[in-house]
C-alpha cells in the first residue's frame, strides 16, 4: 500500500480511555479529524461518546464514529449495527457526522472460520448502510486484513500499522488504505495521555471534499439503491450534462449538496457568460464591416 505524506490531513480517534478532553487545543495543535468510539457490541455505549462528538464538533474538527465489534453471526451484527446507529444518533443526526461511520474489527474472540468473518462484517455494513444511507468504512489492523476477500474491497479501508517507515501490507480486498493508524503512542496539546494518531490519504481540501460527499442538510438518510441509476426520462439530459462537464458521471440518483450546486450553477453561469461575450464581439464585427451593394 501508500505511503504516508507530511501533506496528508492529520486525525486522531479516541474514547473514554482519553478521559477529558480539551478540543480546542487538539484542533490548533493540527488535528483536523477524529473517530470516537460510540458503541461495542450489541448495548455497549462508550460513555465520552457524546461530549466528545459535540466537542470535538464545536472546535471545528470533521469528526465521524465508530462501533467496536463483538458479533459472532450475521444475526448478531445486524443487531450491533442498529445499536450503532441509534447510538450515533444521541450525538446529533446523523448528517451531523461528516465522516462515514466506521466498522472496528479487528480480533476473532470465537474463533469463526474465515468465511464466517466475512459473512459477519457484510452484514453489519450492509445494515449500517441500510439504516443511514451512507457507505461505511472498515477499520482493521494489518495482520487481520489478510481475513477479508474482496467483496469487501467496495468499503474505503482504515488500517492499522504501527510504524514509521514500513506501509500497510497488501491484502485480497485492498491495495489502498483512505486512513492510517500509524501509532498508538501519539502526543497530542489538550489530551493527556497517548491517543492514536492517524492521516487521511489526501491533503485537507481533498478530506472535505471526501466527508461532502455522503452529508445531507436535513439529517434524511440517501436512499441506498439507485444512486447509480438514471431514470428512462432523464437519460438524454444527464447524459448531455455529463458530455459537456457540467456532472461528473457519479449518483445519477442521488441529491445534490450545496457544494455541488454551487459548482454546477458557476459552470453554467460561465458558459453564458462566454457565449454573451461571443456574441457581443460579433456584433461589434458586423458593425465595422462596410456596407455592401
Amino acid at each position: 500500500m501508500q505511503s504516508r505524506s507530511v501533506s496528508h490531513a492529520r486525525g486522531i480517534d479516541v474514547s473514554r480511555w482519553q478521559g477529558s478532553i480539551d478540543w480546542k487545543q487538539v484542533r490548533e495543535a493540527g488535528i483536523s479529524f477524529v473517530f470516537i468510539k460510540a458503541s461495542q457490541g450489541s448495548a455497549l455505549e462508550d460513555p465520552k461518546f457524546v461530549e466528545n462528538a459535540q466537542g470535538a464538533k464545536a472546535a471545528g474538527l470533521l469528526i465521524g464514529a465508530y462501533h467496536f465489534l463483538a458479533a459472532a453471526s450475521v444475526v448478531g451484527a445486524r443487531q450491533e449495527a442498529k445499536h450503532f446507529v441509534e447510538t450515533m444518533k444521541k450525538a446529533g443526526p446523523l448528517a451531523w457526522f461528516d465522516l462515514p461511520p466506521a466498522l472496528d474489527y479487528e480480533n476473532n474472540p470465537a474463533g469463526i472460520s474465515r468465511a464466517a468473518i466475512n459473512q459477519v462484517a457484510a452484514a453489519f455494513l450492509e445494515e449500517v448502510e441500510r439504516l443511514t444511507g451512507r457507505q461505511p468504512i472498515l477499520y482493521t489492523g494489518n495482520a487481520f486484513a489478510a481475513n477479508f476477500d474482496e467483496s469487501l474491497g467496495k468499503y474505503d479501508l482504515w488500517i492499522a500499522r504501527y510504524s514509521e517507515t514500513r506501509v500497510p501490507d497488501d491484502r485480497p480486498a485492498w491495495t489502498t488504505w483512505t486512513f492510517w493508524q500509524y501509532t498508538d503512542a501519539g502526543r497530542i496539546n489538550g489530551i493527556t495521555g497517548k491517543v492514536d494518531l492517524n492521516v487521511y490519504a489526501g491533503t485537507l481540501p481533498d478530506l472535505k471534499a471526501y466527508a461532502s460527499r455522503g452529508s445531507r442538510e436535513d439529517g434524511a438518510a440517501d436512499p441506498p439503491e439507485g444512486t447509480r441509476d438514471v431514470s428512462p426520462w432523464a437519460e438524454a439530459s444527464w447524459r448531455e450534462a455529463v458530455e459537456n462537464g457540467y456532472l461528473d458521471d457519479a449518483r445519477p440518483g442521488a441529491p445534490m449538496t450545496r457544494e455541488e450546486a454551487a459548482v454546477l450553477v458557476h459552470r453554467l453561469l460561465r458558459e453564458l457568460r462566454q457565449l454573451i461575450e461571443d456574441q457581443e464581439r460579433r456584433i461589434e464585427s458586423l458593425e465595422r464591416e462596410p456596407d455592401i451593394i
